[in-house]
């Protein structure tokens, strides 16, 4: 196990962009109601960082470890989402819906089926009906079974990155606390767009999901980065 304090000396530096494209984002504070090409860069810029985070370890790296290439790719879907809601009053919505909901697919494969964790997986899913059945009375037309197949996605996401947290024993992993912090942050920011889209205004909503938000892609970017599975362990896993 790699230690914290290793992590911080190693992965820090590599995050400075991340940081201070954040920074610039929440300093600027764009109106949302004037959306811009320049409003949608500065928006993105933070995720965008977090691609060259990745690549900053190497093509190769993410060409012998299949899950951190998800996580990529998952990164690249995320920064278009971001692009479409920046015009979601313009009708782009669903667009970034569908963005997200392939993020947390990537996501998801990424983190893996092992270990199934059920006991956790059926808390998720309960909490996940709970919440559906809370926002239907708001929602009509085509959000009906979208967000029903949002919110199972990111729940199905939230699961397999919670189910591989070990926190006790020498089994413990800093990469698996990163990735499920960083699912149930995610979880959090999508839960207030929810709730301030479809039931009722949430006091500071941008500024909430928006820190949740930055904050999960960035953990979920780290827990790449001790990464799990070299192709030929991957390659075995696929043949037993």
């Amino acid at each position: 196990m790699v230690s914290p304090v290793t992590v911080v000396k190693s992965e820090g530096p590599k995050l400075v962009p991340f940081f201070k494209a954040t920074c610039v984002y929440f300093v600027l504070w764009l109106p949302s109601s004037s959306p811009s090409w320049v409003s949608a860069l500065i928006k993105c810029l933070p995720v965008f960082c977090l691609w060259l985070f990745l690549l900053a370890h190497g093509l190769g790296f993410l060409l012998a470890h299949p899950s951190a290439t998800r996580i990529f790719v998952g990164l690249i879907f995320s920064t278009l989402g971001d692009a479409f809601l920046i015009w979601q009053d313009q009708g782009y919505f669903v667009h970034g819906l569908l963005m997200f909901a392939v993020t947390h697919m990537l996501y998801a494969s990424a983190f893996g089926m092992r270990p199934l964790a059920l006991r956790t997986g059926l808390v998720m899913a309960a909490m996940s009906g709970l919440f559906y059945a809370f926002l239907y009375p708001g929602l009509s037309g085509p959000f009906t079974y979208l967000v029903g197949a949002y919110v199972a996605l990111i729940s199905f996401m939230g699961w397999r990155a919670i189910a591989g947290l070990r926190l006790v024993g020498a089994a413990w992993r800093w990469t698996e606390l990163a990735a499920g912090g960083g699912a149930v942050l995610f979880i959090i920011s999508d839960v207030t767009i929810a709730v301030n889209k479809f039931c009722f205004p949430v006091p500071y909503s941008r500024a909430l999901i928006m820190s949740t938000y930055y904050a999960a892609q960035m953990l979920i970017a780290l827990s790449a980065v001790e990464n799990r599975e070299p192709v030929e362990d991957y390659r075995l896993s696929k043949a037993n």
